[in-house]
């Protein structure tokens, strides 16, 4: 069953545009004819160049670096098809900027998370599709409905066809990411371990305690950001200290910030497995990286989301 063409457009910024042409393939439908450019003093101009009225608009476009720019885009996108009188716009945010900023640490601190929520609802989108949030209770941040689809269904299945699903340990590198974690575990019917962890700045770690045996084992790294990889890169080390067999990490979005790569490089891990919720600079493609396509599980949703489907049944075992 494929999407019914004219009432379903797909459309895209300029954050990942390769992502948009794999999910509009997906579908079978062309990516919607649009341009986001940029007037001489810097401020972006919106063009769409198709007739949208009484249609379900579809609009791919993660927050992602750079941050603000993209999502501008996202809100004047979603602005002008809303005063071109589209039936139901729908935010496609395969990685959603500023999710870590979720709650306040300290005194005076925004939740810049909960007023990204805000002003795309205002902006006028009517639904919203993420892929693996940093925290799940941003859902509820919306006044609108959101569907979140998890990033481990696709990791684990590459994880199942190299055949890692035997002797392999599945690792947290922190208490808040048990429930990913176990996610995997129990996809691959590995047993779980968990690094319990002090962070005492911002994009510093400390490891404290792990808690599982590792020794001897495949372990594999989840979390759902590789930011600085500072946490991957000092967990692989501390599981080869322990006597780990090989290491291997995986996460939903590759943000790979500052020495991210060079980290990466030196760690002694085997392999880097991520999604393409993000795209990855030329000089970023390591070796070791191996990118995985999120397009089949985002069309899938967005087709259930169109043909107002049970989006939840896509991820029942």
């Amino acid at each position: 069953m494929k999407a019914s063409r004219w009432r379903m457009k797909l459309f895209t910024g300029n954050a990942n545009p390769c992502l948009a042409k794999e999910i509009a393939s997906y579908l079978e439908i062309p990516v919607g004819d649009a341009t986001v450019s940029h007037f001489s003093d810097g401020e972006i101009n919106v063009a769409i160049d198709e007739s949208v009225r009484g249609v379900d608009v579809f609009v791919v476009q993660p927050t992602s670096s750079p941050g603000n720019e993209n999502l501008m885009e996202l809100l004047i996108m979603i602005d002008a098809f809303r005063r071109a009188s589209a039936s139901r716009i729908n935010a496609v945010i395969p990685y959603y900027g500023y999710a870590r900023q979720d709650r306040k640490s300290r005194a005076r601190d925004p939740i810049t998370a909960k007023l990204v929520a805000n002003l795309i609802v205002e902006a006028g989108a009517q639904r919203v599709v993420a892929v693996d949030l940093h925290a799940t209770q941003i859902q509820g941040f919306f006044d609108i409905p959101v569907d979140h689809l998890p990033g481990v269904p696709t990791i684990a299945e590459y994880l199942k066809r190299k055949g890692l699903s035997n002797d392999a340990v599945i690792l947290s590198p922190d208490v808040g990411g048990v429930t990913r974690a176990r996610d995997l575990a129990a996809k691959l019917t590995a047993p779980l371990a968990i690094i319990d962890k002090r962070r005492p700045a911002p994009n510093v770690s400390e490891v404290m305690n792990v808690i599982g045996d590792v020794d001897g084992k495949s372990v594999i790294i989840i979390d759902d950001i590789i930011d600085t990889a500072g946490t991957i890169c000092t967990a692989a080390e501390v599981m080869m200290d322990k006597g780990a067999k090989d290491v291997y990490a995986c996460c939903t979005h590759p943000v790979f910030s500052g020495p991210a790569m060079e980290r990466l490089e030196k760690a002694p891990i085997k392999e880097v497995i991520v999604t393409n919720t993000i795209p990855i600079k030329k000089e970023q493609l390591l070796p070791k990286v191996k990118i995985l396509s999120v397009a089949p599980l985002v069309g899938e949703a967005i087709l259930r989301i169109h043909e107002d489907l049970s989006v939840s049944k896509l991820f029942e075992a």
